[in-house]
């Protein structure tokens, strides 16, 4: 049993849906493979919230029915996947992973769900989520953190942890994750997969849990490029539900993977790991190499100079942390205490944000996109990093949230899609991840470069090996003791306390003493953020009509 199911789970999707297609591999059998292997390997990886074993063989059961009367619906018939815990599933809890939405079962499934029920898809379970797509690896939360299936003892990167881990351990052939900041790309470079964030307003938002209704992207977490492709054509296009979707002209993601980059301009944000933070030995080599890879298959590389990453991140951090403040606002003023403290330290110091500050950050985001056309002029693409490896479960500091700025926002501010892939190993195997950001709505070059240079190396051959059976290596994380910061003077500390009991917000003192903490970081970023805009500057968020209004 468990020999077939590593065979079975161990090929990509497009090569599952040749098989499905030419009637030579059941998409029954498929399913019962990958649920085998959930149920082996679920309890060292915690990949899952809820498996939907019941529903998933009804579903495999239908799509073998109707590929066996000649009624094929394209490359998804028949393939399991998985959701992060965000997308709405209709009779199926969809958690938030929050012990807030502990009981929350939606009446309607989210407009990505059903499309990929349309395709056929089968859907094997609700994935593991940073709370409300952006906590951290919790272990005050009712389900325990993902492990990451190189190493259990590490991180798998978030918020889309269970879609990284589930992928990368051959638990699902592809998942669904969101990213606002990093929540595909992260989990994907930890764990050595690969993982699209699409264009802002390509795929619909309608159904899925928000963290940012500015910043919030969906997107696909596969085991290689073709696949993500594959999956994104199941979910891209216009959706009127959703106010930021928008109608553009969906083109074969798949058709042009092939033709190759000779030619193709891209731009390397080199000063983002050498300078703007400074990253490993390992990280730099690695980054170096695959420019070298790019090169030698005859894409034009050079260096070109974008803003520091502080100033992507203080754009994305003051817009998104007061939009899940905000969303999140009624429970945080009532119940604090039912959030984990990783959500907390991220979402409660917020409240010392100022509506200007979130104007300003809004006018700045307008400034950054406008400057990024002249870019997208001379490249085709960007490439970056992604920070990694994986830090290990108990060496994870939440408060690195405020204090450290990071090389994913920048994507999110742009509004542009980033396409992660692995681009090596850390000396102890774990992976190391670069990313391709392309002009808005070009999801289809930056497939076509992450391909060519997947093809070109072995890094996707690669894959965790997990020992069935083995327990899973018990972590203690240390318990955060807030401190009250020495740049905090007395008049600042009732300032922040203050302003948190104007907010209405009835905190016990160890929240407030997290609020106090990250304090100064917040009141620095307010500060740099307000300095930043002109007069003119016109906002991101400017007033249309939604769709319903003027119908």
């Amino acid at each position: 049993g468990a020999f077939m199911s590593e065979d079975l789970c161990s090929r990509s999707i497009a090569e599952s849906a040749r098989l499905i297609r030419a009637r030579k591999l059941s998409p029954v059998e498929l399913t019962d493979a990958y649920l085998a292997r959930i149920e082996t390997f679920q309890p060292q990886l915690d990949a899952f919230i809820t498996i939907t074993a019941e529903l998933a063989r009804k579903q495999a059961r239908r799509a073998e029915r109707e590929i066996m009367r000649g009624d094929h619906r394209g490359p998804l018939h028949g393939i399991p996947f998985g959701l992060k815990d965000i997308y709405d599933t209709k009779g199926i809890l969809t958690s938030g992973g929050s012990r807030v939405c502990i009981d929350r079962i939606p009446r309607e499934d989210a407009t990505c769900t059903r499309k990929l029920y349309e395709a056929g898809a089968v859907l094997l379970g609700k994935l593991q989520t940073h709370e409300f797509a952006h906590g951290g690896p919790s272990f005050d939360l009712p389900w325990p953190p993902a492990r990451n299936p190189w190493h259990l003892e590490h991180f798998t990167g978030g918020s889309s942890s269970g879609s990284g881990a589930a992928v990368a351990a051959r638990l699902v052939a592809g998942a669904l994750g969101s990213d606002t900041g990093g929540s595909i790309r992260g989990p994907a470079s930890f764990c050595g997969i690969v993982g699209l964030m699409s264009t802002a307003g390509l795929v619909s938002r309608t159904g899925v849990i928000p963290n940012s209704f500015t910043l919030d992207h969906c997107g696909p977490m596969t085991r290689t490029v073709e696949d993500c492709a594959l999956m994104l054509q199941a979910i891209a296009g216009y959706d009127g539900a959703d106010g930021g979707s928008i109608a553009v002209k969906i083109p074969n993601y798949r058709s042009g993977l092939g033709k190759g980059i000779k030619g193709l301009r891209i731009g390397v944000l080199r000063h983002v790991w050498e300078e703007d933070v400074r990253q490993s030995d390992e990280v730099v080599r690695a980054m170096d190499a695959a420019i070298g890879v790019l090169r030698k298959l005859g894409a034009k590389v050079e260096d070109v100079r974008v803003r520091p990453a502080l100033e992507y991140s203080d754009v994305k951090v003051a817009l998104a942390e007061t939009e899940i403040y905000t969303i999140n606002y009624p429970d945080l003023a009532t119940r604090p205490g039912d959030f984990g403290e990783d959500f907390l330290v991220r979402a409660l110091p917020a409240c010392l944000f100022q509506s200007s500050d979130y104007v300003a950050a809004s006018r700045e985001q307008r400034r950054m996109i406008d400057e990024a056309a002249s870019l997208w002029r001379r490249c085709d693409a960007l490439l970056s990093v992604v920070f990694g490896p994986a830090p290990r479960l108990d060496a994870y500091d939440s408060l690195n949230f405020w204090a450290r700025p990071n090389a994913n926002p920048m994507a999110n501010v742009l509004g542009c899609p980033s396409l992660a892939l692995c681009n090596g190993f850390s000396a102890v195997g774990l992976p190391l991840g670069m990313q391709l950001m392309g002009r808005p709505f070009e999801e289809a070059t930056v497939l076509r470069i992450g391909h060519a240079y997947e093809q070109a190396t072995e890094w996707h051959t690669r894959s965790p090996q997990l020992a069935a059976g083995a327990a899973q290596p018990k972590l203690n994380p240390p318990r955060h003791e807030p401190r009250m910061p020495d740049t905090l003077d007395p008049a600042q500390a009732d300032l922040v306390r203050a302003m948190v009991k104007k907010a209405g917000l009835a905190l016990d003192e160890r929240q407030m003493a997290l609020v106090l903490e990250a304090a100064p970081y917040v009141l620095a970023m307010a500060d740099r953020v307000r300095r930043m805009h002109e007069r003119s500057a016109e906002p991101c968020n400017v007033f249309r009509f939604p769709p319903a209004a003027v119908a």
